[in-house]
């Protein structure tokens, strides 16, 4: 699950002096990063049917040694054109990690112990972003920015031999799927047909999207509008990401009392209202940084809520198909988190208006779509 986090947050210190080592502008070097995304949309829709096909394992195995290669090949490419293919490469081997840890959690649990499990799962996602960054600083100070790409490759490497030693096969052994290109998109093709299930990976998509928002605009707001020193933007990034790992763990604790799809409810209207509270803050322009951060804060805290319960919920009823599904929620994830990042830089800059804007749509969104195509009834 580390895969995504520790391969964009841990480069992204080195990126002007990849520019510079390749006399390029940043601009170019930024486009390693939008290929990487890329690669992440497209190669999940590729796994997901061959998880189905063919087990968990041989994909997952095919996909960490694209990645360790790939990652030795960053380490060594000579030019940022070579850098961006293999960033590309890079992604399509790495997310197989995304679909196959999904995919195995619903292989082994049912709807309300995998709800708890993604929660546990979400430490990774929130802790990734705080350790990483840091990791690469550091790394990039003393040794340059092609060993970050090295230590990435040891660490695809480690997973590699983690997964062929310690993880048992855990697709249902009834399962019987085609690998052709057919078959794969009429099992997309069902799975967008079925409201349910769009319901909940929709409503936990969007609001993932809102965070991607403001990962995208929060640089901008802090340092240059509120005038952050830019060595205490870090401080203030870690705070949402420590306050999303603590409603994680909240959420487990929940689960034990309360249903996945009770909790997800809530969750999502605290999302939407969040992000209006956002929008209001930032057209109003009251309070100043302080009161902006307090909605900020607690719309991380929501997706503590929001992403283990709706993923958990959107594979339920995905047995045989896991893979597939799997790979869907995370394709179409990553999609939509896209369109909210080039919504902030195309709605304009100079204020916090555009990346509140892009939240609050997003949380309106995600509760509309949960109790549009889910319902509203008690969990």
């Amino acid at each position: 699950m580390a895969f995504a986090p520790m391969s964009i947050d841990m480069y992204l210190p080195g990126l002007p002096t990849i520019a510079a080592e390749f006399g390029v502008e940043t601009a170019a070097a930024q486009y390693t990063l939008a290929s990487f995304f890329i690669g992440l949309a497209l190669g999940q829709a590729v796994h997901g049917p061959l998880a189905d096909r063919y087990g968990r394992k041989p994909p997952l195995y095919a996909g960490l040694m694209l990645y360790t290669i790939a990652s030795v090949g960053c380490a060594l490419a000579s030019d940022i054109v070579t850098l961006t293919a293999l960033r590309f490469a890079q992604a399509v081997g790495g997310c197989a990690g995304l679909v196959i840890a999904r995919a195995v959690v619903r292989d082994c649990f049912d709807a309300h112990t995998s709800a708890r499990v993604f929660s546990l799962l979400m430490l990774v996602m929130g802790l990734a972003p705080i350790l990483a960054p840091l990791a690469g600083g550091w790394i990039l100070t003393l040794a340059g920015w092609r060993v970050i790409f090295a230590v990435l490759a040891l660490f695809g490497l480690t997973c590699l031999v983690a997964a062929w030693r310690c993880l048992p096969e855990t697709r249902p052994a009834d399962t019987v799927a085609s690998a052709s290109v057919g078959a794969a998109l009429r099992v997309y093709l069902d799975l967008m047909r079925d409201g349910r299930f769009m319901g909940y990976v929709l409503s936990g998509g969007l609001a993932h999207a809102g965070m991607f928002a403001y990962i995208t605009g929060s640089p901008h707001v802090f340092i240059e509008v509120y005038g952050v020193p830019a060595q205490n933007f870090g401080w203030l990034f870690g705070l949402n990401a420590l306050g999303l790992i603590a409603s994680s763990q909240i959420n487990r604790r929940l689960l034990l009392h309360r249903s996945a799809d009770a909790i997800l409810r809530r969750a999502n209207r605290s999302t939407a209202l969040l992000g209006l509270g956002l929008l209001a803050v930032a057209a109003s322009g009251w309070g100043g940084l302080p009161m902006l951060l307090v909605p900020l804060f607690g719309y991380s805290v929501s997706l503590g809520f929001t992403a283990p319960n709706a993923m958990a919920n959107a594979l339920a009823r995905q047995g045989m198909r896991a893979g597939s599904a799997s790979a869907l929620i995370g394709a179409l994830h990553f999609g939509v988190a896209t369109v909210s990042s080039t919504l902030v830089g195309l709605i304009g800059h100079g204020s916090a208006l555009p990346m509140a804007t892009v939240i609050a749509g997003c949380g309106l969104l995600a509760y509309g779509a949960h109790r549009t195509l889910v319902g509203d009834g008690t969990g």
